[in-house]
Parts: structure tokens; C-alpha cells; sequence
């Protein structure tokens, strides 16, 4: 969950995430509001997700404040102890402001959610 909630470090390890900026941090210190500039070739996007934090530091949920190309962003990650592994479960559903035919937003959802997952593995296995 630490990779997860260190925002700044974003543009490090997400290749599509080009900036990040924290614009509100709760009395816990994880971030409530965060702005993220998006360059993934076809779909550039600068938007801000507000964040949800379990008590429990298993799972983070989000939605979108504000999108230029998004109308709706939710979203989780889900950890799971596994033994000396942990699980992440990623989900996520986007609407963007110009429609996209079923097939090609299924694959583009596709796409995105692989890239994200294998990104984080990588980084957090650094």
C-alpha cells in the first residue's frame, strides 16, 4: 500500500503518468485529493480523483472529481495477505466524455488495467 499511496512517485514507475500533485492530505496523512497529468498516446487527460482509505490499510477506493476526457473514474485496489505475498485486486470503470464503441473500450479498459498491475509489480518488487 505504500507504493500505492505515494503519489509523487508516480511519474516514476506509471509510464503513462506524467505528473502527480497532492492537492489535499487527510489528519492520517494519506492523500484525499490528487491531480494527475496522463499522456498514453492516443488519450491525454488531466484529471483529479478524490480517495477513500480503509482503516484497515488493505484497500483504497477513488472516484473523479474533475476530467477534461472523463465523465466517471471509480476505482480500487484491494491487498490480500497471502502468506509472505500479497494480492492485489484492481478494478476499475471509466466513462469517458466521447463515446467509444463496447468492443474498443473493453479493450482499452484491458490494456490499462494490465499495464497499471504490472507496473506496480514491478515497482513494488524493486
Amino acid at each position: 500500500m505504500a507504493v500505492i499511496a505515494d503519489f509523487p512517485a508516480y511519474p516514476e514507475w506509471a509510464n503513462a503518468v506524467k505528473q502527480t500533485e497532492v492537492l489535499a492530505t487527510g489528519a492520517d496523512g494519506y492523500a484525499e485529493q490528487v491531480r494527475f497529468t496522463l499522456d498514453a498516446g492516443a488519450f491525454k487527460d488531466v484529471y483529479t480523483l478524490a480517495y477513500d482509505w480503509a482503516s484497515d490499510g488493505m484497500s483504497v477506493r477513488w472516484s473523479l472529481v474533475k476530467g477534461q476526457m472523463q465523465r466517471a473514474q471509480n476505482g480500487e485496489y484491494r491487498l490480500t495477505a497471502e502468506g509472505e505475498l500479497t494480492r492485489v485486486t484492481y478494478t476499475l470503470s471509466v466513462q469517458l466524455v466521447v463515446p467509444m464503441i463496447g468492443l474498443f473500450r473493453r479493450k482499452a479498459e484491458k490494456v490499462i488495467m494490465d499495464t497499471a498491475l504490472k507496473e506496480l509489480k514491478r515497482r513494488v518488487e524493486i
